[in-house]
């Protein structure tokens, strides 16, 4: 998680209505929406959808790694349904390893329907009474908060490129 972030989360989290998506501020009801993605990741939005039949079972994921990337997958020991990436910090899910078989295609699908999609379902996840804590999506929330909040921002806007695209890149 980015540094000293959790007060931010905990009072997005506590704001959050699941029904309607949206977060309620004294200022109104704002969200994040598939523009934001584009803007913020430069993800695209139209194509194809991102879907298909999951299977996180071991066999599955050893089979998926070996016909994608022609080696063992090495597995996150957080859970079983997640690979790493050589030399990278990041995890994917097993469900996605079908759409990484042809990267001529990777381009084609709405990616950022994708993230914006996971984004309500850990917000709705986290905003449970019983919930302790928040996976995943943190960047695009965080960098959509500053975008929409400048004033609680870690870095001034004016310092910043204004036409660089994507801006988590800032």
């Amino acid at each position: 998680m980015i540094r000293g972030s959790y007060p931010l989360l905990a009072v997005l989290v506590e704001r959050w209505r699941p029904k309607t998506h949206t977060f309620v501020l004294s200022v109104g009801e704002v969200t994040v929406t598939l523009e934001d993605v584009a803007h913020i990741f430069g993800l695209p939005i139209d194509g194809e959808p991102v879907s298909g039949w999951t299977d996180s079972s071991s066999d599955f994921v050893q089979s998926q790694s070996m016909a994608i990337f022609e080696r063992e997958p090495v597995l996150s020991r957080n859970s079983k349904s997640y690979i790493k990436f050589d030399k990278s910090t990041a995890y994917a899910h097993a469900m996605y390893l079908p759409l990484l078989r042809n990267f001529e295609q990777i381009h084609t699908y709405s990616w950022g329907t994708a993230c914006l999609a996971h984004l309500y379902r850990a917000l709705y996840c986290a905003s449970r009474y019983d919930t302790k804590e928040m996976d995943d999506p943190l960047n695009l929330l965080f960098v959509w908060t500053w975008e929409r909040m400048p004033c609680i921002s870690p870095v001034s806007r004016h310092i910043l490129s204004p036409a660089e695209i994507p801006v988590a890149m800032r």
